[in-house]
């Protein structure tokens, strides 16, 4: 370590690491094996004290920063490339308050943890569906989960936020206090500061769920979906429903079917109406407790591959949809070895019952979530990989309404007639552009889906 980095590692309570100590590759690989950069420091953040130290060494120094949390952002927003990267992750914590129903997150704390801590008690609150995530990212960003349909998104049951600003202040965003900041961080990303503390509402959800998943060949989907369609159209709010398509051995396969968090009894009367659909080629119906439920896609959300989405949300899904989400972007079911996973997940219930205008993630009127997805191992395979989820996500354009913001690519974000003007209103873009100007004139934290402040 060099004199200067050593001076500089007496301002934190946390390791500082730069090119060249131990541990410092580890520290800078994110989720997306894609990313490979180098930050100038890596500032593993003890506490509050260390986010501010960090942001104003930052500033002093004109480097850029990046915020980890779970590191899940597939563009790598966490890792600067000569920037400073503040590394929340030992800042962990969790503190449950069982009976007020309240969960106090440290900004580095990974969704497995809140879950274990409050299904201890039998609660929890709406968060993603791969425990290795990040709470401040996904939440920051709206927060679609197993429970939203009953409770709302993650943002939906935040209480309050415990802020440090581009200035380095420490403040507190909640309903009464700097309201402003509170509706714009409930949907408006990291664009407005680091969030080193969420208190979040939770529920009496119990601890058992039910899934089930039928398997049929993408060929003969067709008139299935159009069945499940109409069917999650009134399915009870425990009941998300959800679809996949992926290859098989011997094809294509869609798979279809429905979470359900409650009593696995009540969720087993949506089965004769399921099987009424159609016969598959292969059915599961499970009854996982809502932490393994949780931990379910763990294993093919893991780490260590490259990776590629694209997505929209779809307020309606007509057969012509269907036809190109079984299609996949392709011009036959299985013309392209290269082709995504396609997926949809339900939105609707609890999501849609927010007003529009009480925060800033949009688009309550979703009926799906799309996604487009691919990971792979070889470098070789970067373009074609890309260019097929690319055409996947285009096929279904037409019928899209919006994007989650979580969602956004680099490169849809490098477009400016698009880029952020998918994720929100126009309505709400100026409104955000005007909070950001407020909070970060001069865009100190841009390593995000970045909104500008007005010039």
């Amino acid at each position: 370590m060099t004199t200067t980095t050593t001076a500089t590692a007496t301002r934190f309570a946390g390791q500082v690491l730069t090119p060249g100590d131990a541990d410092y590759d580890a520290a800078r690989t994110v989720w997306n094996a894609m990313i490979d950069r180098r930050p100038r420091m890596i500032v593993r953040a003890a506490g509050v004290a260390d986010v501010v130290a960090a942001v104003r060494l930052a500033r002093d120094l004109d480097l850029e920063i990046g915020v980890r949390c779970g590191g899940h952002n597939a563009a790598g927003f966490a890792v600067p490339d000569g920037g400073l990267m503040i590394d929340l992750t030992p800042m962990g914590g969790v503190r449950i308050d069982p009976a007020r129903r309240r969960a106090r997150v440290q900004g580095g704390a990974l969704l497995g943890a809140l879950d274990r801590a409050a299904q201890a008690y039998g609660l929890a609150t709406t968060a993603g569906n791969v425990s290795h995530t990040g709470v401040g990212g996904l939440t920051l960003g709206g927060g679609m989960g197993w429970l939203a349909r009953q409770y709302g998104l993650a943002c939906d049951n935040v209480v309050s936020y415990t802020v440090v600003t581009a200035e380095g202040d420490i403040v507190t965003a909640s309903r009464t206090e700097n309201p402003d900041l509170f509706w714009g961080l409930r949907g408006g990303g990291g664009n407005f500061g680091i969030v080193t503390e969420f208190e979040f509402q939770l529920h009496r959800t119990g601890t058992r769920t039910l899934v089930a998943e039928f398997d049929f060949r993408a060929e003969d989907a067709v008139p299935v979906m159009e069945g499940w369609r109409d069917l999650n159209a009134v399915a009870p709010r425990q009941a998300t429903f959800t679809a996949e398509v992926g290859s098989g051995p011997t094809g294509p396969i869609a798979t279809l079917g429905f979470v359900y968090v409650g009593d696995p009894e009540q969720g087993r009367r949506l089965l004769p109406a399921m099987r009424a659909l159609g016969r598959p080629l292969a059915s599961r119906v499970t009854t996982p407790s809502y932490l393994d439920l949780q931990q379910r896609n763990d294993s093919t959300g893991g780490h260590a591959y490259r990776r590629y989405s694209n997505g929209h949300y779809l307020r309606r899904f007509p057969t012509v949809a269907i036809e190109a989400f079984l299609l996949r972007g392709g011009t036959d079911l299985s013309s392209d070895p290269y082709l995504p996973s396609v997926d949809l997940q339900a939105h609707g219930g609890a999501i849609a019952d927010v007003p529009e205008a009480d925060a800033a993630f949009s688009h309550r009127g979703t009926m799906f979530e799309f996604g487009a997805g691919s990971r792979w191992t070889d470098p070789a395979e970067d373009d074609a990989r890309m260019s097929a989820a690319r055409t996947a996500g285009a096929s279904l354009e037409p019928y899209a309404s919006g994007v989650y913001v979580n969602s956004l690519t680099a490169d849809e974000l490098a477009d400016g007639r698009r880029g952020v003007r998918r994720a929100y209103s126009a309505a709400k873009l100026a409104r955000l552009t005007a909070l950001k100007t407020a909070y970060d004139p001069a865009n100190v934290f841009h390593l995000n889906q970045n909104i500008r402040p007005a010039r």
